[in-house]
């Protein structure tokens, strides 16, 4: 069985922990990760691949628990020695083990390695157990715009400025994706969406995190085309954001933060859309007949990902799913 995942950073990742430790993803399951990097940007001289490297560090063991991001035992004495310098941005926390993973990305990066090849031999070290793939191997920055916090006057800034150093509290107006005219598909990301048995999207930010990574050309008609069932799991429970400031990149596109205003933004596949089931959370099961009328299956499950096994009986529901179809 081929399965094929899109994912964002942190909810993605801790699925994907469920989904590959799960007693029905067995050796005879592959599983493909095509990961956002519209959250990518040069700090301090490296190119810094957030999303790629939560799912790397988080399937590989070396992610830390608590932080949900970067490395465990992880030191900060550069990021405070940059402070010190008074060297921009401070907003940014490069951890030193982290540091190390970023120079050898950016050192092969500029000695014209594709991403997604640098991607390859970095998980070579870290075995995540899934082949992990960039959207694409070219340039495609999520940017934010905004009304500037003193003058008013409406900018853009790069998408971490605006989560990381403004906590998402600047209300967004639009997002732009920096260099999606002449982003493609990296190798292989076509041929897993149409190869696969399954397509799974975890519940990760849908609008900056599976939203960029449907915006690159050939990916939104690939999943609409492909022969496997299509399920997604919901990223908001109790219209709220399971994490994060999901909310905030929801009204900015004005689409309600509920499980089925999400679920009618991505759409059935009968009717253009990409979903053919969506799981939402127990709490949310009074709308399952909204989403049912929809054209998209639903079920309610519990959605909080608590620990591995919650994310694995989350994962589980959504094998059951293709089973039972």
């Amino acid at each position: 069985m081929k399965i094929t995942s899109l994912a964002g950073g942190i909810g993605g990742a801790r699925f994907l922990r469920g989904l590959t430790q799960s007693e029905k993803v067995t050796r005879n399951v592959d599983v493909t990760v095509i990961a956002n990097t519209g959250d990518d940007i040069w700090v301090h001289g490296v190119r810094v691949c957030p999303d790629l490297d939560t799912v790397m560090y988080t399937l590989g063991g070396g992610i830390s628990a608590e932080r949900g991001w970067g490395r465990e035992g992880e030191t900060f004495t550069a990021k405070e020695e940059l402070a010190i310098y008074g060297v921009e941005p401070t907003w940014f926390g490069l951890g030193d083990k982290d540091l190390a993973t970023h120079l050898i990305r950016t050192t092969s990066l500029n000695a014209g390695y594709p991403l997604s090849e640098v991607t390859q031999a970095l998980c070579d070290r870290w075995e995540p157990g899934v082949h992990l793939i960039p959207m694409t191997d070219q340039r495609c920055e999520t940017h934010v715009v905004v009304d500037h916090p003193e003058t008013g006057a409406r900018i853009a800034m790069h998408f971490q400025e605006w989560w990381i150093r403004y906590g998402a509290q600047l209300p967004a107006h639009e997002f732009i994706q920096v260099g999606l005219d002449q982003a493609q598909p990296a190798p292989g990301v076509i041929d897993a969406i149409m190869n696969a048995d399954l397509i799974l999207l975890p519940p990760s930010n849908p609008v900056v995190s599976i939203g960029t990574i449907l915006a690159i050309p050939g990916v939104h008609d690939a999943i609409r085309n492909t022969p496997a069932p299509v399920i997604g799991l919901s990223p908001i429970i109790n219209n709220a954001p399971v994490r994060g400031m999901a909310d905030a990149c929801l009204s900015a596109i004005n689409v309600e933060t509920s499980a089925v205003s999400v679920a009618r933004h991505y759409g059935s596949r009968s009717s253009g859309g990409i979903l053919d089931y969506w799981l939402i959370d127990h709490s949310d099961s009074d709308s399952l007949a909204e989403i049912e009328d929809l054209g998209i299956s639903a079920r309610a499950i519990p959605l909080l990902m608590t620990d591995i096994d919650a994310a694995g009986a989350m994962a589980n529901s959504a094998l059951d799913l293709v089973h039972a179809n």
